[in-house]
């Protein structure tokens, strides 16, 4: 599936490279990620709630975590453009924070509530919902990025780090990009000349699948509002649930548009029904 997306991509871009230009647009100075990122809080209600930091020393492209009490998002500025940017906010601010928001009023808002309650693992759930939101609106939406990670980390377990970077070069020409990708599915490794690899990134495009085999059946309103759950567990866990006062970010509002989004992150990928029905 992952080489599919990624030659599906190439087909029609011609390289990486190409397709980043073109899909992601240029790349933003401080002054407009701020702007950029100020507006879409304002839209969600959130501005003032979460402490921003830009730097470009992180291997993701974003992350959100709590310091000292207080929800932070960190940016990677030397990957953020001006038409990524609104996905990336959707994945962090609209998925996780929102998701983390609402966890906190809910019965399994800890440890024990979790184990009490039997709930499955947040991953591949919530990976895979905030992958998806990255890319909702794009008008090429391609999931090149789940899809060379989970590629990347199935390689690594395979080949030593010099190996598995020449190996990316089919996919990614740029060095510096395809270090990135190395680095990642080769960290916690002590000895990078050994097969070996940190799996975690796989969990976005088996969450991803997951979440677009049973689209039509999730209940993606819930399935934010309940909190850090399984969407496995959301039909289970709504009759325990506290629903007053929780957070939706905007996008969810339509469902109708949000499903046809859904459909057009399939289309694009070339993935059907049956073969996602077949895979999970």
């Amino acid at each position: 599936q992952s080489i599919n997306i990624m030659e599906r991509t190439l087909q029609k871009y011609g390289s990486y490279e190409r397709f980043e230009r073109a899909t992601g647009g240029s790349l933003l100075t401080k002054s407009r990620i701020w702007n950029h990122v100020r507006k879409y809080m304002v839209k969600e209600g959130c501005l003032g709630e979460i402490v921003v930091h830009l730097t470009e020393d992180l291997l993701s492209r974003a992350s959100m975590t709590v310091v000292n009490g207080r929800p932070t998002l960190t940016i990677n500025i030397s990957t953020a453009r001006e038409h990524w940017l609104e996905g990336m906010l959707r994945h962090e601010i609209g998925t996780h924070y929102f998701r983390g928001f609402n966890n906190n009023s809910q019965p399994w808002c800890n440890w024990n509530g979790r184990r009490k309650h039997g709930l499955k693992p947040i991953n591949p759930t919530e990976e895979g919902l905030a992958s998806i939101h990255s890319v909702l609106f794009r008008k090429d939406p391609f999931l090149w990025r789940a899809a060379l990670l989970y590629y990347t980390v199935y390689q690594a377990s395979q080949m030593s780090f010099s190996q598995l970077f020449q190996d990316v070069g089919k996919f990614v020409k740029d060095p510096n990009t395809r270090w990135d990708y190395c680095v990642r599915a080769k960290r916690g490794w002590t000895d990078t000349s050994q097969p070996g690899c940190f799996n975690k990134d796989q969990v976005y495009l088996d969450g991803i699948l997951r979440i677009l085999r049973y689209r039509e059946s999730i209940d993606f309103h819930l399935l934010t509002a309940l909190g850090k759950i399984s969407y496995e567990d959301v039909d289970r866990l709504k009759g325990f649930a506290v629903i007053e006062n929780m957070r939706v970010p905007h996008f969810l509002q339509d469902h109708a548009r949000y499903m046809e989004h859904l459909e057009k992150i399939m289309e694009v990928n070339e993935l059907t029904d049956e073969e996602l029905q077949d895979l999970i």
